[in-house]
């Protein structure tokens, strides 16, 4: 049993205040309690950023050079612990220990320290402009609320750009998926983050997040959740007009052009959706291919799902692990019994757990084919492994297909040569676009447009996020 009773506030593990309440955290491969988490009530928040508002001003003013060795021991202490955060990440959400948890959860958020530090060692945080200075200065105080699906990916990207921008920070993780927080939160601890620097309460994001997101002494609000979610940081922190920075959901369109080697195309699809559970907020949910290849898509795809071994985490030769919690799991089958209902053509899958699971936040690799744009399943994010397909006559109703859409958060393309891929790619209108199978990149912006979210994540852009620009009129001599 792993339990998180205690909140890291002031540089010290403390009680939540009295009223606070207990939540089973369930592992989702076998439905039994693993732990318990304590969720906090508004008094916690409100300790934890008055913590944060009284630490600011030292660590802004630490130079540079203290901070980024800071940075560093905490880079180095998650280096170290790099086994035990993809053991936690595995228990508390479900994704493949080996396949998945340690290689690309875990080394993500890794990932996003070791950019962080690189990054803030070179960056230009003075710039001349004739007479004129331009200071860049840390924000200030920022709340990071972060989600479940890939926890320490999404903490890193937002505590290490803030660690070395020099904000102060009060983090709410998941109470879905608290233990690989908690770990982070010993590691910036034992590197000796100054008090009240760094900040963790776990809670309700109904209970605790408007505290997060209006209380005065709050610059910032980075939240990575869904878009209700979103339009609640936006209405709370109106009033004192916060700077926002919002990563929310999406709906990405992968495009298949005919040119594509279409076996390696269909390949790298069906991977890409079904990763990490289909549990990505950028994963390409929406395929289009050439209608006169849709049959030969569909055989393809169940070939590739038939493959997908689905079982327990722990399992070395496990590729896709269960969905993470219980109210994901009814909500993807619900969705699935959707398309179902709405006449898309099942291609395999379903909404039955797979043979031989009878415990366990279990779905089969799903694949409808034969729908269209007005389809639910082809219009709302699922959050799981399902992918909705359909044929296009050229690329003109490919690209208009994919853009017919809420949501502009990521883009897939793939062509018989990069020239082609580049010029579908910039048709489309979302924030990303993979091309010819490229891997995401943790120097690259992160985010979307439209419901996708405001602002970006990741390299230079997450870090400027967490700096504002302080304009010096007449500071330098004319030349």
């Amino acid at each position: 049993m792993r339990d998180c009773l205690e909140f890291y506030i002031d540089g010290a593990w403390v009680k939540p205040a009295p009223g606070s309440r207990l939540l089973d955290v369930i592992n989702p491969a076998t439905e039994q309690v693993s732990g318990q988490v304590a969720l906090g009530i508004a008094d916690d928040a409100v300790r934890a950023i008055e913590a944060a508002a009284r630490a600011f001003a030292p660590w802004a003013a630490t130079p540079l050079a203290e901070r980024l060795d800071i940075l560093a021991r905490v880079t180095a202490g998650y280096e170290r612990r790099i086994d035990e955060i993809a053991q936690a990440i595995s228990l508390e959400m479900g994704a493949p220990l080996e396949r998945f948890a340690k290689p690309a959860q875990a080394r993500a958020g890794l990932g996003h320290f070791k950019t962080a530090l690189a990054l803030a060692k070179t960056y230009a945080f003075e710039r001349r402009q004739g007479t004129t200075l331009v200071v860049k200065e840390p924000v200030g105080v920022a709340s990071l609320i972060t989600p479940w699906n890939w926890p320490l990916n999404q903490i890193a990207c937002k505590v290490a750009p803030a660690l070395a921008a020099g904000c102060a920070m009060v983090l709410k993780p998941s109470e879905f998926a608290p233990y690989s927080a908690r770990i982070l939160a010993e590691i910036i601890h034992e590197a000796g983050v100054p008090a009240g620097v760094f900040n963790m309460v776990f809670g309700d994001g109904a209970e605790i997040g408007p505290v997060l997101s209006s209380h005065p002494l709050v610059d910032m609000v980075s939240l990575t959740g869904s878009n209700l979610a979103g339009s609640s940081v936006m209405r709370e922190g109106a009033a004192t007009i916060k700077k926002v920075s919002l990563e929310l959901g999406g709906k990405s369109a992968n495009i298949i052009c005919d040119s594509a080697d279409f076996p390696k195309a269909m390949g790298h699809a069906v991977k890409a959706m079904m990763g990490n559970t289909g549990q990505s907020c950028n994963a390409p949910s929406r395929l289009f291919v050439p209608a006169h290849r849709l049959e030969e898509a569909e055989a393809l795809a169940a070939e590739l799902c038939a493959q997908i071994k689905v079982g327990d985490p722990l399992d070395p030769e496990t590729v896709m692990g269960p969905i993470a919690n219980a109210r994901q799991f009814d909500k993807v089958r619900r969705m699935i019994r959707t398309g179902i209902e709405e006449g898309a053509r099942l291609v395999c899958g379903g909404p039955e757990r797979p043979d031989g699971l009878e415990a366990g936040y279990f779905v089969r690799p799903t694949v409808f084919s034969r729908v269209n744009d007005r389809m639910t399943i082809m219009r709302e994010e699922i959050f799981g492994p399902v992918l909705s397909m359909r044929g296009y006559a050229d690329l003109d109703d490919a690209v208009n297909g994919a853009n017919d859409c809420v949501y502009g958060l990521s883009g897939y393309v793939t062509a018989g040569d990069l020239d082609e891929a580049r010029a579908v790619a910039r048709r489309l209108r979302t924030g990303m676009v993979h091309l010819n199978g490229a891997l995401s990149h943790p120097g690259g912006p992160f985010g979307g447009i439209r419901q996708s979210g405001v602002g970006r994540e990741w390299g230079e852009a997450g870090f400027e996020e967490f700096l504002e620009s302080k304009t010096l009129f007449g500071s330098e001599p004319k030349e």
